[in-house]
């Protein structure tokens, strides 16, 4: 699956058209989402997206320098388009791997229960650095910089 997007926001809405289809598919596990691409190429835009379209409230930015962050979320359900049951709780992790420069870094962060847990949504910046410790399941996004505000955002499951 392929999305093209030309601005800022069709980023954002790419992301939560995606969001919404991968929540409802069922996994064991945390759900994964793996974000590689250069520098600029949107990964941070699309998690952004991400966060709003699950009901985050924060301001996103890229955990570069404290690696992961957490925000609780219990998305009401009740918007239309809502990706998440009513009343689910659910945890979401932001990684930034940029930093990492073994997955072993992410041992002392608890990563691998974080990994268990079926009601956390996990979206790594970076990931092919730490490739190695994903779960099977986890769902890559390549992300393209196509020049000016146009990206090439490329889903493999």
């Amino acid at each position: 699956m392929e999305y093209l997007t030309n601005s800022v926001e069709g980023t954002k809405t790419a992301a939560k058209k995606i969001i919404i289809k991968l929540l409802k598919r069922p996994h064991p596990g945390a759900l994964v989402l793996a974000l590689a691409g250069e520098l600029g190429a949107g990964k941070t835009t699309f998690v952004q997206g991400l966060a709003k379209a699950i009901g985050v409230k924060e301001k996103i930015l890229s955990p570069t320098f404290v690696i992961l962050k957490r925000y609780g979320v219990r998305p009401l359900g009740r918007d239309k388009g809502s990706p998440a049951e009513a009343g689910t709780p659910m945890n979401f992790y932001h990684l930034d791997c940029y930093r990492i420069q073994s997955a072993k870094d992410l041992a002392g962060l608890g990563f691998e229960e974080i990994l268990k847990n079926k009601n956390n949504l996990v979206v790594i910046e970076w990931a092919e650095r730490v490739a190695n410790i994903l779960p099977a399941d986890t769902v890559w996004l390549n992300f393209q910089h196509k020049g000016g505000d146009e990206r090439r955002i490329k889903l493999k499951m």
